[in-house]
C-alpha cells in the first residue's frame, strides 16, 4: 500500500532518517521543519497520513495538531506523534488533542510502519465514504457539518473481551461512567455476543490465557456485521510481533500494559466519535440512495447520481496522477426484445442485466444506469487494459447465458457492446472523457456488436 506522508520535524537529521525508511517502503514522502510549514503543508498537499513532532520552537505539536483537527479541510488526516516524551500524561496530552497515536524514540521500524499501513487504510475507507457524502450533498440530501454533529458524544456499547478477572473490573470501571460496558471472559461467547448485538467498540486482550486474542481479532473481520466495529486491543508491553499482526488485520488502536486510566478512556472517546460518524455517513448514504440516486429497476445508480459523482473521481484522479477509466456498454437490440415481447420482458431484461453488471466490478467501481440500455461504469485507480479485461469478462457473462424472462421458451439470448477509454490528461474535461468512450461504442456497434473496442485517443 503507497500513501502520501508528511514528516514534521524541526531537526534535519531526524526528517531525513523518517524520509529514508518511509520512501524505501514505497510512501510518497513531504515534509516541513516548523508548525506554520506543517499547517501550509497539510492544507495544500492533503496527505494521507502526518508523522508530527512535539518539541518544537514556536508552535509545539500539540498545537498543530489541534490546529489539524479545527479546520475542516485537515481534521480528517491521521496524525502520528513522535517524540521523546514517554509518560501517560504526555500521550493523553496527545490524544487529546486529536492525534491518532503517539510513538516514543527511537521508534520500532516495523511497528510504525503497521501503524501508518492501519492509519492510512481506515482514512481510505473513511474518504470514500465522505466522497459519497459530499456528492450527495451537491444534490440536497446532506452535508458533512451535520454528519459531524450528529457524530457528536454519547454513551457507547463496549465490550471488554478480558479473561484475566482484575484487568477486566479495572477496564470496566475506567469506562463505566459514561459508557455500557459488558464483560466476557470467553472468547467464543464474545463472538456471539458481537455477532448478535450492536456494539460500538470491542476491546481485546491480544493475550488471553485461554484463547488466541488474534484469531478473536480476525473472525470479527471477516464477518460482514462485525467488520466494521472498531477494536482496541490491549497488548504486553514489548510484543511488538503481536502488535503489527493485529495492525495488519485491522485493530484500529492498541493500548501497552500497564494500561493507565486516563489513555484508556481518550482512546475509546475517539474510537467511538470516529464509529459514530462513519455510521452516520453510511446512514445519510443509504437514505440518499434510496430516494434520489438508485435507478429502481436495476438497483444501480441513475444517471444523475453518476453525473454528478463522476466530476469528482476525475478531478481526484487528476490531482492524484492516478489513472481512471470507464465503461459504457449497450444491450444489442434492444428495441427489438421490447417491439417483440413487449415492455415487461425488456424490464426484466435490463433488471437482470443490471444484476450482472454488479458482479462483475469492484467495490471501488461506480456502476450506473445511464439510460434506456445504456449503462456506465466509472472505475478509479484503473488503466484502459485492466478495464478492458473487466468489458471482456462482463460481455462473455452476459453472451453465455440466456436470461431469464417470462416468455414461451422462459429464455432470451441477450448480448452487449461495450466502448472503453481512460482519462488522457488532467485537464480533460468530463464531457471529453464521456464522448471517447461513447465513440468506442458505436465502433463496437459498427463493427457486429457483441464485442469490447477501447478508444485511446
Amino acid at each position: 500500500m503507497t500513501a502520501r506522508v508528511l514528516v514534521v520535524d524541526d531537526i534535519p537529521a531526524n526528517v531525513k532518517l523518517l524520509e529514508a525508511k518511509l520512501t524505501a517502503e514505497y510512501f510518497d514522502v513531504s515534509t516541513a521543519f516548523n508548525g506554520r510549514e506543517a499547517l501550509e503543508a497539510a492544507a495544500a498537499e492533503k496527505p494521507d497520513i502526518i508523522l508530527l513532532d512535539v518539541m518544537m520552537p514556536e508552535m509545539d505539536g500539540f498545537e498543530v495538531c489541534r490546529r489539524l483537527k479545527s479546520r475542516p479541510e485537515t481534521q480528517h488526516i491521521p496524525v502520528i506523534m513522535v517524540t521523546a516524551l514517554d509518560q501517560p500524561t504526555d500521550r493523553v496530552t496527545g490524544l487529546e488533542a486529536g492525534a491518532d497515536d503517539f510513538l516514543t524514540k527511537p521508534v520500532d521500524d516495523i511497528a510504525l510502519m503497521a501503524r501508518v499501513r492501519s492509519l492510512v487504510r481506515l482514512k481510505l475507507m473513511t474518504d470514500e465514504l465522505r466522497m459519497r457524502e459530499t456528492t450527495s450533498d451537491k444534490l440536497g440530501l446532506m452535508n458533512e457539518a451535520e454528519a459531524l454533529h450528529r457524530a457528536g458524544s454519547g454513551m457507547g456499547r463496549i465490550l471488554v473481551v478480558e479473561d484475566r478477572e482484575t484487568s477486566a473490573r479495572r477496564i470496566a470501571e475506567s469506562l463505566r461512567d459514561q459508557n455500557r460496558v459488558t464483560i466476557e471472559s470467553d472468547a467464543r461467547e464474545a463472538l456471539v455476543r458481537v455477532g448478535g448485538e450492536d456494539y460500538d467498540l470491542v476491546v481485546v486482550s491480544l493475550s488471553l490465557e485461554r484463547s488466541d486474542g488474534l484469531r478473536f481479532c480476525s473472525h470479527l473481520r471477516s464477518e460482514d456485521r462485525t467488520r466494521n466495529v472498531p477494536i482496541l486491543a490491549i497488548v504486553e508491553n514489548g510484543d511488538t510481533a503481536r502488535l503489527v499482526r493485529a495492525l495488519d488485520m485491522g485493530v484500529n488502536d492498541y493500548l501497552m500494559r500497564p494500561v493507565d486510566r486516563n489513555e484508556l478512556t481518550a482512546r475509546v472517546r475517539t474510537q467511538l466519535k470516529r464509529k459514530r460518524y462513519q455510521d452516520v455517513l453510511r446512514q445519510n448514504l443509504q437514505l440518499s440512495l434510496e430516494m434520489a440516486i438508485t435507478d429502481p429497476l436495476t438497483n444501480l445508480y441513475n444517471r444523475r447520481y453518476m453525473e454528478s459523482h463522476l466530476g469528482t473521481l476525475v478531478q481526484r484522479a487528476a490531482d492524484r496522477g492516478k489513472p481512471i477509466s470507464l465503461l459504457i456498454v449497450d444491450i444489442d437490440f434492444f428495441k427489438s426484445v421490447n417491439d417483440t415481447h413487449g415492455h415487461d420482458v425488456g424490464d426484466e431484461v435490463l433488471r437482470e442485466f443490471g444484476e450482472r453488471l454488479a458482479r462483475n466490478v469492484r467495490g471501488i467501481d461506480l456502476a450506473c444506469r445511464y439510460g434506456g440500455e445504456e449503462f456506465v461504469v466509472v472505475m478509479p485507480d484503473t488503466d484502459v487494459a485492466f478495464a478492458n479485461a473487466v468489458a471482456e469478462r462482463l460481455r462473455t457473462e452476459i453472451a453465455s447465458l440466456a436470461f431469464q424472462v417470462s416468455t414461451e421458451t422462459g429464455r432470451l439470448d441477450i448480448t452487449a457492446s461495450i466502448g472503453v477509454t481512460a482519462l488522457l490528461s488532467p485537464n480533460e474535461s468530463v464531457d471529453q472523457f464521456l464522448k471517447r468512450a461513447d465513440k468506442a461504442l458505436y465502433r463496437a456497434k459498427r463493427e457486429g456488436r457483441n464485442r469490447v473496442v477501447s478508444e485511446a485517443a
